[in-house]
């Protein structure tokens, strides 16, 4: 069975003492591919590096919004150099964060429009973080898209994931509707995702990626412990459920998903 892990941060300090062995165990489990996003320039610049050195591992670049008072004048430059590598696929995790609230709303909007801007401009798609932010974040991603649609930008077909798509149904559909593919995370397994299940339920296999989160948002039955991507089957194994389709069509289908918008 052949799967990828479409979101885990292997360089956090959290895989210090073992992240080869974390490497290592993911491929015995079949994870053939695993993307490692930015949250800022240091975690960009980690993410690259690892995909330097690891056939398996691919990098995203990007400012997550709780990073965002460490924006300057330099960073959208910086960002397009590290984007530049072969190994960079997409620009994320970018987005919105009203929960946390580390950074002023409208420095959080002006930093995820000019991200936005640089992902149309390298044509990458982009990782999407939302927090408590779903009706913004949404209403720029579509104001967005329709942008690229306009513009004839073969981005638009593939425009990014919504990163462990956390919303209800109606506005799963939006951001369906906006070409965005739902990243399904650890939560689906939780026994209170009554919501993300009903998600997962309406929403067509081709539009699901698999994605860990890690090291947080660890499945069921490991949930508390140290999430990691040799346990993404686990989210596979709780699609199947839900879809009632077998294990192997989910892994393959949610494998070309990522193929498809990463292009790797």
């Amino acid at each position: 069975m052949h799967l990828v892990d479409t979101h885990c941060h292997l360089d956090f300090e959290r895989f210090d003492d073992d992240r080869e062995a974390v490497i290592a165990r993911a491929g015995e489990n079949g994870i053939e591919r695993m993307l490692v996003p930015g949250i800022d320039l240091a975690t960009s610049q980690a993410a690259v590096n690892l995909a330097e050195t690891h056939q398996s591992i691919y990098a995203a670049v990007g400012i997550q919004p709780n990073s965002g008072l460490s924006w300057k004048d330099s960073t959208l430059i910086e960002l397009t150099a590290l984007a530049d590598n072969a190994r960079v696929v997409a620009i994320g995790e970018i987005g919105l964060d009203y929960y946390w609230d580390k950074t002023p709303k409208d420095i959080q909007v002006q930093i995820f429009q000019q991200q936005l801007e640089l992902a149309r401009r390298l044509e990458l798609p982009v990782i999407i973080h939302n927090r408590e932010a779903t009706e913004d974040t949404l209403a720029m991603l579509e104001s967005w898209q329709g942008e690229l649609s306009a513009a004839g930008s073969p981005l638009a077909d593939r425009p990014g994931v919504m990163h462990s798509y956390s919303g209800d149904a109606s506005q799963a559909e939006r951001a369906l509707a906006a070409g965005f593919y739902l990243g399904i995370s650890g939560p689906v397994t939780f026994n209170k995702a009554e919501v993300l299940r009903q998600v997962v339920a309406e929403a067509p296999l081709e539009r699901l990626l698999l994605e860990t989160d890690a090291p947080y948002l660890t499945p069921h039955p490991y949930r508390g412990q140290r999430n990691e991507p040799a346990y993404v089957r686990y989210m596979a194994g709780k699609i199947s459920d839900i879809k009632d389709m077998p294990l192997q069509q989910v892994a393959q289908t949610t494998t070309q998903n990522a193929a498809r918008l990463f292009k790797w």
